[in-house]
């Protein structure tokens, strides 16, 4: 298969992720900013796993673009990404709705984890398959972000059962983290196009 095909495949389903998040916002029932108040918290949790879901397109886009054939370890491992961004909407939903809640809190955390994961699994499977793009590897090889990530997010599940607030402060520094785009990638595409 070509990588253009994964590309709007997966580009299709982040697509549906962020409509089906947005469909989590309810109108309000009023008409001053009182009637905002009740849905701050799921527009927090919405504004939120927006930006997640954005930063894994972000990313998704510049290491696809990398690719020089896809395999088949490739797709399974892109839906396998694909399958933790899918729960994005019900934890965020969830987490909006009650969020001083530990269970619901861990819950995100834990799908958080599992797309990082998913993420460093899809990454190491296009690396080793492009094993003649060696300035892809070296690029990939330092890290710091993708290791402070999962130690983050099993804090935040962890801090989940003690303070809340200080679960979703994890989980929003890992989004300030990755707010700009992994630089790595960008550095390799433009060598890679030299």
């Amino acid at each position: 298969m070509g990588k253009g095909r994964l590309e709007a495949f997966s580009d299709g389903v982040l697509a549906i992720i962020i409509t089906i998040m947005v469909l989590e916002l309810k109108v309000p029932h009023g008409t001053d900013l009182d009637a905002l108040r009740p849905l701050a918290p799921v527009a927090v949790s919405y504004l939120i796993s927006f930006v997640f879901v954005g930063i894994y397109w972000n990313n998704h886009h510049h290491l696809i673009h990398l690719v020089r054939k896809v395999d088949a370890r490739i797709m399974w491992l892109n839906l396998h990404l694909l399958f933790w961004l899918s729960l994005m909407p019900v934890t965020a939903g969830w987490i909006g709705e009650h969020h001083e809640s530990a269970v619901p809190n861990a819950l995100y955390g834990v799908v958080l984890l599992g797309g990082a994961l998913a993420w460093l699994l899809l990454q190491t499977a296009i690396v080793r398959t492009q094993a003649d793009h060696a300035e892809l590897a070296r690029e990939l090889g330092s890290d710091w972000k993708g290791k402070v990530s999962p130690v983050l997010y099993i804090s935040g599940i962890g801090l989940a059962f003690v303070s809340s607030w200080l679960s979703q402060a994890c989980y929003v520094i890992v989004a300030i983290l990755w707010f700009v785009p992994d630089r790595r990638l960008e550095r390799a595409a433009r060598s890679s196009a030299d």
